[in-house]
């Protein structure tokens, strides 16, 4: 039962209602509410309780409560909810998962002629086949150039035609015809238009990220900034191991041309001092590629003469002096 009492009592209680929401949830949901009907919404209502409240009501009188509320406690994130609060709206208070809440409330859809003079959401296409109506009935395909044929002593559609496109006005003509064919072409429901979690406004497509997507973004961002990093040469924690590998090929390199050592490049030195240790190695490695469960074989290392007077004998991935 709704209150009764004044106009200036019911402004009243509409307030304190909605300012005691605005204490117990921190989460809600701005929702469009074009052509939804009052048992459409108490269906809504009684499907999202106990965790969620849906709150209707006249724009200017929310916006009100929500700046005087702010006002009063100091808080002023709620202060972002105002700008949401366009055109027929409304909200939803939730404590429950905001995916979830989301998913349960796309669930209340009913079909819905289509009336003359309304936009038209999407496109509106007549299948093919046959119709159950009498020959008299074709001058309504003739005027919207509907090909049709008589089979059986019923009118036929011989192909599907696109009757309305979305964003178009209904006309009479559609109408009537849709009507006839008892085809009811749109679908209403509150349609979540943004979200509002503790202070933070987002669109409601950030609900549908999953892990992965988020790992995936994650991943091309730190991508990006070893990038950068290893372009302008600065030092990130990204780009670390990209560094260290590069510089100990440097240093391999620098060995290969010198007579400097070290532990590490023995073991380069030693294969370029005897080219045909890299044919026993590429048996080996691939004998243990097999034996592993389903690990894609290694492609022996490519050893190739350097096209220069040192006559160097260079893996590919060694960088040596010559530029070869």
């Amino acid at each position: 039962m709704g209150f009764k009492g004044t106009k200036q009592e019911k402004k009243e209680n509409y307030d304190k209602k909605l300012c005691d929401l605005l204490e117990q949830y921190t989460q809600v949901l701005v929702c469009a509410a074009d052509n939804v009907g009052s048992t459409q919404l108490q269906g809504i209502r009684k499907g999202l309780r106990p965790d969620s409240v849906v709150l209707m009501g006249k724009n200017t009188m929310m916006k009100r409560s929500i700046r005087l509320h702010a006002e009063r406690t100091g808080n002023e994130a709620y202060l972002n909810l105002m700008t949401l609060l366009v055109g027929n709206v409304g909200l939803i208070f939730t404590k429950g998962d905001l995916k979830e809440v989301s998913e349960e409330v796309a669930k209340y859809k009913v079909g819905a002629p289509a009336r003359v003079g309304l936009v038209a959401p999407i496109d509106v296409v007549v299948p093919p086949g046959n119709t159950g109506l009498d020959p008299s009935q074709t001058s309504f395909f003739q005027v919207l150039n509907i090909p049709t044929k008589i089979n059986k002593g019923t009118v036929e559609i011989v192909a599907p035609v696109e009757l309305i496109h979305k964003g178009e006005k209904v006309g009479s003509s559609e109408a009537a015809l849709l009507s006839k064919l008892g085809i009811r072409p749109f679908s209403y429901g509150l349609v979540v238009q943004s979200v509002y979690d503790n202070g933070s406004v987002f669109s409601p497509e950030v609900l549908d990220l999953t892990e992965d997507d988020l790992c995936a973004r994650f991943a091309a961002g730190v991508s990006n900034v070893a990038a950068l990093s290893l372009g302008i040469s600065y030092p990130t924690l990204a780009a670390a191991p990209h560094m260290f590998a590069n510089a100990y090929k440097n240093v391999v390199a620098v060995a290969l041309a010198t007579e400097y050592s070290f532990p590490q490049a023995e073991k380069v030195k030693e294969y370029l001092a005897d080219p045909s240790k890299f044919a026993a190695a590429a048996p080996a490695a691939a004998a243990s590629v097999s034996s592993g469960s389903a690990a894609p074989a290694a492609a022996p290392k490519q050893v190739r003469s350097c096209r220069t007077s040192c006559r160097r004998i260079c893996v590919i991935w060694i960088c040596c002096t010559c530029r070869c």
